[in-house]
């Protein structure tokens, strides 16, 4: 026999079944898919924005650089006329009582909603019984259709058979035409703006003023300071970026209000409760002949008023970051 013993065959290291097994690397993201998959969410708002913002206000600006008369508009060959209908409408008798009448009805509304809506936020800020159903209950002008409010208003303010007058009547004052008379038709629909108006401005203050806290009215109270200067010093202050965007969208909303004024008085009588947005309805659909590029051109001038004061508080909020 022979005296040679035979060495085990050994695994190598990386067979030995005790061995652990490296993992493969995992694939990394190229930056590039990243990307895609960001443009992939925001195509549908960037589609979105393209198809109900962009192309109606390019048609728009379209419409109030050419001549378009109903046989043009369904053809498509109105010829180009520059910055002519714009010149009309700044020649026609009725732009400075419509821009008047557009600068009190905005002012005036805004300044009433509010203080109004203001007034009541801080009421409702202290949480008494019953404070979220009569918030509740305020919310309602705001959730009815407009046609349903300013139809509601209609029959309120009626000469004859309107409950306004009928309660003037029981205190002993005449009645009023409220809807009829030039000296009476714009408060009446600035009157039914305001009530529609006031419950957006408590829900937006009202949130606001949760976001103060509660310690600093304290500490106020222990030194001394009362209702009135704790509102100054501490509710309004703190309140002022939430009243900024509060009267920015407040202005935008009342700038383009129609169905209000053309359901309560149609921008009668005499043009005396008329303003841009119901002008410019009048000129595009109110006529036999229908004037499109100056109603275009009426409502681009109320498309640029709201531009500009959205880049003023654009202006206004960055001084205030940097500051």
């Amino acid at each position: 026999m022979s005296n040679t013993t035979q060495v085990p065959h050994r695994r190598p290291a990386g067979n030995h079944p005790g061995a652990g097994h490296a993992a493969p690397p995992r694939a990394r993201r190229r930056p590039g898919s990243q990307q895609w998959a960001a443009w992939a969410f925001l195509a549908p708002v960037v589609l979105y924005l393209a198809l109900f913002y962009a192309y109606p206000l390019y048609r728009n600006v379209d419409l109030s650089l050419r001549n378009y008369t109903v046989r043009s508009f369904v053809r498509g060959d109105a010829p180009f006329t520059g910055l002519k209908n714009y010149r009309t409408v700044f020649d026609d008798p009725t732009f400075a009582p419509a821009l008047l009448h557009t600068v009190v009805f905005t002012a005036v509304c805004l300044v009433f909603q509010y203080a109004i809506g203001l007034a009541l936020a801080v009421f409702f800020n202290q949480n008494f019984r019953l404070s979220a159903t009569l918030r509740a209950l305020f919310l309602v002008p705001w959730l009815l259709p407009l046609i349903v409010s300013a139809s509601t208003w209609s029959w309120m303010l009626n000469s004859e058979s309107g409950v306004v007058n009928a309660a003037l009547h029981a205190v002993g004052i005449g009645p009023v035409n409220w809807l009829t008379s030039p000296s009476w038709s714009l408060t009446s629909v600035i009157i039914a703006n305001i009530w529609i108006g006031v419950p957006f401005n408590l829900v937006v203050l009202h949130s606001g003023l949760q976001s103060i806290p509660a310690g600093l009215y304290e500490a106020a109270a222990l030194d001394g300071a009362g209702p009135w200067r704790r509102f100054w010093s501490i509710t309004f202050p703190l309140l002022r970026p939430v009243s900024a965007i509060t009267l920015l969208l407040g202005l935008v909303y009342t700038l383009k209000v129609f169905d209000i004024i053309w359901i309560m008085t149609k921008g009668g009588p005499a043009d005396s409760s008329t303003t841009f947005a119901t002008w410019s309805y009048q000129l595009g659909f109110g006529n036999l002949l229908p004037a499109f590029g100056p109603g275009a051109a009426v409502g681009n001038l109320l498309v640029v008023a709201a531009l500009v004061f959205g880049l003023i508080y654009m202006r206004v909020q960055q001084k205030q970051a940097l500051s």
